[in-house]
């Protein structure tokens, strides 16, 4: 990744990370396919950030608007499904802030 952003280098590692390990969950509980759901919605944003090295403007309105609506529901199935997923939905918060600070173009 040379002439990456630092921010990039993050989260190709942080998301590196999260792809090399198992989904917590997997039953048909409401909390576990909010957490599912979340963590697709993610990666879709992640993997084309990787590929530009920044959002266009698109992907940075939904994540402005999706950090708008705030991310109770996904915290409160993380509390309330326990360990391992309150580690995993942590996880996915940090690479949703690491997407937040890439640069728009």
């Amino acid at each position: 990744m040379k002439g990456a952003s630092e921010d990039v280098v993050r989260l190709r590692r942080l998301w590196d990370d999260h792809i090399h390990s198992a989904f917590p969950a997997g039953g048909p509980d409401p909390r576990e396919q909010e957490v599912a759901l979340y963590a697709s919605w993610i990666g879709s944003m992640v993997e084309v950030a990787l590929a530009r090295g920044s959002l266009d403007r698109n992907r940075a309105e939904m994540l402005e608007t999706r950090r708008a609506e705030g991310n109770q529901r996904v915290f409160r199935a993380g509390g309330e499904l326990g360990e391992p997923v309150r580690s995993y939905v942590a996880r996915l918060i940090a690479i949703e802030d690491l997407l937040a600070q890439l640069p728009v173009r």
